[in-house]
């Protein structure tokens, strides 16, 4: 198929060569947003009189023949064209002749493919967005269904101090509530139309860049053309949003695959989501997290390539930065996958509630509340720390918990110790006096709750 560009050359180019610097294997995923993209384009020629009505009208309506046929598949996107524009375009002038190749009048291709990335990111933040809200219903569904939920909190892997499942959770709808504004915030920076500025300089057409800007949904045109056709900082950004959702799944994941090991048995992954060893009978191995960990490495290889791509490119346009295209397709597509995934994994996770009480009450994760009585019974909190820390070497000696102490135990200790230190040190006590904003109480955790019930409502 002859080349948009091949007047200047007077040979071939080299097959080889030719391969190497074709896209269409990969930006064919792009052919929608051309083919929106041109039809904006076209509405736009038509308003400043560079297409007549009818002109404009033929390629619009032959634009929509190329969209319906590649979707119902009876027109096959031919891999042996140069890249998604040249496909549509040539599809367009075989149909209509000399008015399909009024079409490419006032645009380059590389405003055009920069047009084209920034539609599909837009239409891929909306998706991802989709996706971690409907994977943040479900966090809020075993928030409500377990306040009362004691299990162990951590710090260093060591059991710390009592919480919730609810409080767990909690932390992980923080972070993935983030996510969602981040990507809110890329969409916002990005959404600015760059067709229009040529391939770097603008052009003499009398363009109305922000009637296309209007027609795509944008709030303007980029204010300078060098830039609109060289920024890829969107790309790089949204690259970095999806990293961080992927280290958000690896910490779940993690935390999964290790409540669900033999030695914690917090959870039991549903058998739709766990395989078996093809050699030990008795194995259900959580796959899904331990893939979902991995695949974090993946992306954030997409983010590290496209960084360094960039990192040497003076302006304007460069072939580099075709790179741009498979290092985000491959990394949304893995990002969307393992949310979905994540999420029915945790959907339908069963909870051992007794081993999770029984873990916070082995292993004095009450030591903190038992130092509290203490202070709140006049004793220095240093002088505190050091008389509990004595009492955990006494039970970690007779193999028992704090709770399991007689009062006279606890009183050779220390002699404030009264009858009430067994109410103060119950874990659910321990769980439910702690009342500050973000606490793990049934009440902060209810208060939390509505609010992010609130947020999920009206974003």
């Amino acid at each position: 198929m002859a080349q948009l560009w091949g007047g200047r050359f007077t040979k071939e180019t080299d097959q080889l060569v030719y391969d190497f610097n074709a896209s269409i294997k990969f930006d064919k995923k792009l052919y929608r947003e051309d083919i929106v993209g041109s039809k904006a384009h076209v509405k736009m020629l038509a308003k400043v009189g560079i297409l007549t009505d009818k002109e404009a009208l033929d390629i619009e309506n032959e634009l929509d023949n190329i969209l319906e046929s590649i979707e119902d598949g009876s027109l096959v996107i031919d891999e042996t064209c140069e890249d998604i524009h040249s496909f549509v375009e040539a599809c367009l002038i075989k149909k209509l002749g000399d008015t399909g190749k009024k079409l490419h009048t006032g645009r380059s291709r590389n405003d055009q493919v920069a047009l084209d990335m920034r539609l599909y990111i837009r239409k891929k933040l909306e998706e991802i967005d989709v996706e971690l809200k409907d994977f943040l219903g479900v966090i809020l569904r075993i928030m409500n269904e377990n306040l009362t939920t004691v299990m162990p909190g951590f710090t260093h892997l060591q059991k710390a101090q009592p919480i919730t499942v609810a409080h767990h959770f909690g932390a992980y709808f923080e972070m993935f509530k983030r996510d969602r504004q981040r990507l809110f915030d890329i969409k916002e920076r990005m959404n600015f139309c760059p067709l229009g500025s040529g391939a770097l300089a603008g052009t003499t057409y009398n363009l109305d860049r922000e009637y296309t800007a209007e027609l795509l949904g944008f709030y303007g045109p980029t204010l300078n053309s060098m830039d609109g056709v060289s920024d890829r900082d969107y790309v790089i950004e949204f690259l970095s949003a999806l990293s961080i959702i992927m280290m958000h799944l690896s910490r779940f994941s993690e935390e999964v695959i290790i409540w669900n090991s033999n030695e914690y048995q917090f959870v039991e992954i549903d058998d739709a989501y766990s395989t078996g060893s093809s050699i030990m009978p008795q194995k259900k191995n959580p796959d899904i997290a331990e893939l979902v960990r991995g695949k974090t490495g993946r992306v954030y290889g997409t983010l590290m390539s496209l960084l360094t791509t960039m990192k040497g490119i003076p302006l304007a346009y460069n072939k580099d930065m075709q790179e741009d295209k498979e290092l985000a397709f491959d990394a949304i597509d893995t990002v969307k996958n393992c949310i979905i995934l994540f999420k029915g994994m945790i959907d339908t996770l069963k909870f051992n509630k007794d081993v999770m009480r029984n873990s916070a009450k082995n292993g004095f994760t009450n030591a903190t509340d038992a130092a509290d009585y203490l202070v709140k019974h006049g004793v220095p909190f240093r002088d505190a720390h050091g008389i509990v820390g004595r009492i955990v070497l006494y039970c970690i000696e007779k193999n028992i918990g704090i709770e399991d102490m007689k009062l006279s135990e606890l009183k050779s200790i220390s002699d404030v110790f009264e009858d009430d230190i067994y109410d103060a040190i119950s874990l659910d006590t321990c769980v439910n006096t702690r009342l500050t904003i973000g606490a793990p109480s049934v009440e902060a955790m209810k208060n939390s709750i509505k609010k992010e019930t609130e947020y999920l409502k009206n974003s």
